[in-house]
This record gives structure tokens, sequence and C-alpha cells, in this order.
């Protein structure tokens, strides 16, 4: 949440010139507050590790907010309890007539599979144009990332000969955004995937722009001008153990994985992780809930889109 100051404080042009939030008394005056209402839509297999990090990530913050768990209606997943999609789930039929503030779409373990082949495309479409009517700003994370730039913007990702696995540095390459509000000039955070996108893609695509990049895992968080789509490859969310747990499940398959690049200490799978991403997760969704959701989105719900 911003600081509230007096208005014309001689601090104010200082702490904005930070890249500091602030908020006048004019201004919060003038705000209307109601609880928002953020929709995710978890495509990832075990549903619990995944809505834990992410719920872990929008609850610490003074904002109350509204969180529904959406799942496929077109595909039904085999790896989690039927009891705990019933118990917790809804499908798209029940809200696609509501309108939502905030929206997160997962990514998915669907690398090398073409997305027109992937058994639910036809659903992520229907979402995907909705997303543009229902809903006032959506985080596509990883899988969803590239689908997502590939749906709105025609835009083919790349295959990587092996996965991508480990914690890399990054660039902030928008220092006033509010986005990065907090971060570090060079950020960690861990990536778990097999695709990519060439950054001139991004570049020389109008109405996109690239606001950080990773020298060795490359294209890292797009997002469009008007702020209303934000594409996200890597995974701030993750907890301290979710690389290794991957990797030994790999290794388990007989799959001969290489180790998370700068993730165990001295490249030893044998000792614990040590997390130098958690602070960066923390402000990632913060920052994207409080600056584009809350802070932007209609106080009437039902305008969205309108």
């Amino acid at each position: 949440m911003p600081i509230k100051i007096q208005d014309s404080l001689p601090a104010q042009a200082i702490l904005e010139s930070e890249n500091i939030f602030v908020m006048t008394e004019n201004r919060a005056m003038h705000q209307d507050i109601r609880p928002l209402n953020v929709l995710i839509m978890n495509l990832m297999p075990n549903k619990e590790i995944t809505e834990t990090q992410i719920l872990r990530k929008l609850s610490n913050s003074p904002l109350q907010v509204n969180v529904e768990l959406l799942q496929t209606q077109s595909y039904t997943p085999t790896h989690v309890d039927a009891s705990h999609l019933d118990s917790f789930y809804t499908t798209f039929d029940k809200v696609k007539d509501r309108k939502f503030d905030g929206m997160i779409i997962t990514g998915a373990p669907l690398d090398y599979v073409k997305f027109e082949d992937v058994a639910y495309w036809k659903e992520m479409t229907e979402i995907f144009d909705w997303c543009e009517t229902h809903v006032h700003c959506t985080f596509f994370l990883c899988w969803a990332c590239f689908a997502a730039l590939y749906y709105y913007y025609g835009l083919e990702r790349f295959d990587r000969e092996k996965k991508l696995s480990g914690v890399y540095s990054h660039h902030v390459l928008k220092p006033t955004s509010p986005l990065f509000r907090g971060f570090d000039d060079v950020f960690y955070a861990p990536h778990s995937r097999a695709m990519g996108i060439e950054r001139e893609k991004i570049e020389n695509t109008p109405g996109l722009e690239l606001m950080a990049y990773s020298d060795e895992a490359g294209v890292a968080i797009v997002k469009t001008e008007d702020s209303r789509k934000f594409f996200v490859g890597l995974h701030a969310e993750y907890d301290a153990n979710t690389l290794s747990d991957e990797y030994f499940r790999d290794l388990g398959k007989g799959m001969n994985p290489d180790i998370p690049v700068n993730y165990f200490p001295d490249n030893d799978p044998t000792k614990k992780p040590i997390v130098n991403w958690r602070s960066t997760g923390q402000l990632l969704y913060t920052n994207w809930l409080n600056y584009y959701v809350y802070q932007s989105t209609p106080y009437d719900v039902n305008t969205i889109g309108r």
C-alpha cells in the first residue's frame, strides 16, 4: 500500500523520482475501495502446491482479495484428487458471465507439445478471448505466457534442446515501472521450461514492452503497453525445493536431467538450496496486484471491458 502524505509536501517529488508510490490526501479522499476479485486458472498437475505458492504471494498484502480457483472443463486432470477439484475449483461455464479485477493463468507441463495439439487448447482460446472483455488485468505465467503471446500476437515460440532449469540473473529494463518498485537492478528468479521466444520478436511487436531480460534464460517479463496483460516466463513464486523436486523426479524417471543452474551450493544436489528470489517473488506479485489491479480497476467491476 502507498504512504499517504499532505499535498505538495517537498518529499513527494523526491520519493516519486525514486519510484516510490506516494498518495496525496486529495487522491486518497477520492478513492473508492472494495475487495478485489481474482481468478486463478491452475493448469499444473499438482494443484495444491501451485495454488499454495501463488496464494502465499497474493496474501502478503493489506488488500482484501477474493480468490477463486478455475480448472479446465474440457480436460480432466489425472494427478489430482477429484474431491479437491470438486470442493475448491469451479469451471469456465460457471464464471463466464462475471467480471474479474485480475486473473492468473499458470504454466503447464507441455514442453514440445504444439499449442493446437493441447487437449484443452480450444477452451484456452475461449478464455483468452473472454479475458479481453471480462478481466481488467491478466497475468500469464510460464506456459500460459508463451501460449498467450502466440494466440494474441502470432509469436511463435522456439523449443530448447534441453530444459532450462535453474536460478538466473535478470536485468530490469524499465526501472521506472511500478512493477519493479523495490527491485534491485539485477534480480534472481527460477526458470523451468524448454520453450522460449526471441527478444527481437517482442521488441518488434507493436503494443508490447520487454520489461526484464536474462542473458542466460532470455525473455523473462513482457507486458502490453496498456498494462492489461503481463507475460511472465519465470517462476518467482517457487518454493525452495521446487527445482530440487523436479530434478530428482526426472532423475528417477531415467531422463538424465541437467543439475539446475546456480541452485545447489557448489552444484552439489546433496546440499540444501539457498533461496535468493523470495523477495523478488513477493514484490512481483504484490506490485502487480497493487499497481495494475487495485489502483486501476474500475470501482464498479461490471464496467470492466466497456
